[in-house]
């Protein structure tokens, strides 16, 4: 016969130590005769190790049996799901920078500088542009709703993320030097074409410090606005290898020179050929571009010569107009000499006519206005009355002026601001001009080895360098900047640099495969991935990923990489 005894208190169970071995103990809390609280010992259950094991079960399980419950094999039934987190665009980026070697390159030059794992969030902040832009507090908001391979994301801080800015000011020479090392096995080293081009990066603020590189300037988006330059370099494939902050209100022609010998001495290449746009042809600076020398070679360039200096190169280009131009069916290329380089001529008959028409149409609605205007003035001066405010000369003067200018056409029809009557002039020679250089492109080279028409193809590339700075401006959304500190503002564009990097890697990989993805929808795809994790019967973790859908297996198939398992997070 089996005797229960009946306590009044509560019991609970208690974990005690006897040296170095620690019991379970069934523990009554009662209270004396004098009403204190007392505890004493009812059962010990064993070795903390021994019922960790499993040998007090059949105890737990009689006792839960007795109260009606399910026993420990029977499980409670009950699961929890945590939140799904996305991994699989995370693990495409991790996947993409170990293979180019970023993480050891980094990490070397990173380790002694911080006692946590600076190159750990770098990685971070560079995967949060690509991914999810934000600031550097919604860098912690987005952790909470991604998994990030490798990466321990549960004692990240805000200052964290900020002392690894610093680090990456403090490093940054040495960062630049090991990147160029890990991009060089794919950049052609015989011929490394290189395209430049300097953009305006908006900031905000309004406090100066020393050796601030925000100022105020003419913006490329239009208007004056505080900001700071970016300068980027990137390869014919369309790879950026180089960045350069500089101060918001400094010419693009200083920019130029430093950033190509920083570039020539960085990778080591044995020609150059530097392709930039319109901003930079000066007779001074082709005379200092002509005096840089790489390995004993001149620097090799393509410049566009801008549209307003057209009326420059009339008496060269009349010639090849009508011989060449004129009836043209399809694009015509020439050449000639100019300032002892190589005036290179390309036209596009079929833009020409978009171009010509386009401005005979404005050209025909500004002089219908004046002819308007003018028959009203006259018809004023006859005496006749009109609804509303009395025309004057000097305010159809001004609207016409203001018309015309905001046509551009300004060089073409000509207002005449000092007579006291309305009077205009459409400059005939003018429009002739405007209309032998319409679908034409003017470039000016030094190079001696390359047909005209090659020496356009490349120069049309440089469009790429500019869609770089689309994609760093909307998709990685580097501006605007809130950063105050000058070193702040250069790691900030360090990392939207390196994940351009990362971006253009990805594209040149789809586009190598015949993908039919851009590298932002390709993240999009890849991030439906996601982990999930679940607790069963309050005590067994299970967790896995979502089942790939063939889409997302031929997206890491097409740019060679691992499709993500749950095993290897």
């Amino acid at each position: 016969m089996m005797v229960f005894r009946v306590y009044r208190g509560d019991m609970f169970v208690k974990v005690t130590k006897s040296g170095p071995r620690r019991y379970v103990k069934l523990v009554e809390s009662y209270r004396d005769e004098a009403g204190k609280p007392r505890q004493r010992v009812i059962a010990t259950l064993g070795r903390l190790e021994a019922v960790t094991a499993g040998e007090s079960s059949a105890l737990i399980n009689g006792l839960l049996r007795v109260t009606g419950q399910p026993t420990l094999e029977e499980g409670t039934g009950e699961t929890d799901f945590a939140p799904a987190r996305s991994v699989g665009d995370t693990w495409l980026l991790t996947s993409l920078w170990k293979e180019l070697g970023l993480d050891d390159a980094f990490r070397r030059v990173l380790r002694s500088k911080r006692q946590f794992d600076a190159e750990r969030l770098l990685r971070i902040m560079v995967f949060n542009r690509l991914c999810d832009p934000e600031s550097k507090l919604g860098v912690l908001r987005w952790l909470e709703d991604v998994l990030v391979p490798d990466v321990d994301t549960t004692s990240i801080s805000h200052q964290h993320l900020l002392r690894t800015m610093d680090t990456l000011s403090d490093c940054s020479e040495a960062l630049n030097d090991v990147l160029a090392q890990q991009l060089k096995p794919l950049i052609d080293q015989e011929l490394s074409i290189v395209f430049y081009d300097l953009s305006t990066i908006r900031a905000e603020g309004g406090t100066s410090l020393d050796g601030d590189v925000r100022h105020y300037g003419p913006s490329k988006e239009g208007g004056i606005a505080r900001q700071f330059m970016l300068g980027a370099v990137q390869t014919a494939e369309g790879l950026p290898i180089h960045h350069q902050v500089f101060d918001g209100n400094v010419a693009e022609t200083r920019t130029l020179l430093p950033t190509i010998e920083t570039v020539v001495k960085r990778f080591n290449v044995r020609r150059v050929v530097l392709v930039a746009d319109r901003g930079l042809l000066s007779l001074d600076n082709l005379t200092a571009l002509s005096a840089v020398r790489i390995e004993d070679r001149p620097l090799e360039f393509i410049l566009a010569v801008p549209g307003r200096r057209y009326g420059e190169f009339d008496d060269l280009l009349k010639a090849f107009h009508q011989t060449h131009c004129r009836d043209a069916d399809h694009e015509a290329y020439g050449e000639m000499a100019w300032q002892d380089h190589r005036l290179i001529v390309a036209h596009r008959p079929e833009v020409a006519k978009v171009q010509t028409a386009a401005r005979d149409k404005k050209i025909e609605a500004l002089q219908a206005d004046a002819r308007q205007w003018f028959e009203k003035l006259d018809n004023q001066d006859a005496g006749r009355r009109y609804r509303g405010r009395k025309l004057s000369d000097a305010g159809v003067t001004a609207r016409f002026y203001n018309a015309v200018t905001d046509a551009h056409l300004g060089h073409i029809l000509k207002v005449d601001l000092t007579a006291e009557t309305f009077n205009y002039v459409l400059d005939q020679r003018a429009l002739d001009r405007a209309r032998m250089m319409d679908g034409k492109l003017l470039l000016v080279t030094n190079m001696s080895d390359h047909e005209p028409q090659e020496i356009v193809e490349r120069y049309r590339a440089l469009a790429d360098i500019e869609r770089g700075f689309r994609v760093l401006k909307s998709d990685i959304e580097i501006a605007p900047v809130y950063h105050r500190l000058p070193d702040r503002i250069r790691a900030h564009a360090l990392i939207c640099f390196l994940a351009l990097v990362l971006y253009r890697v990805l594209r040149m990989r789809l586009k190598a495969s015949d993908h039919p993805l851009s590298p932002t929808r390709a993240l999009e795809v890849a991030r439906k991935i996601q982990f999930h994790q679940v607790l069963l019967h309050r005590r067994e973790t299970a967790s896995g990923l979502t089942k790939l859908k063939p889409e997302q297996r031929d997206l890491f198939e097409a740019i060679g990489l691992p499709a993500p398992t749950t095993s290897r997070l």
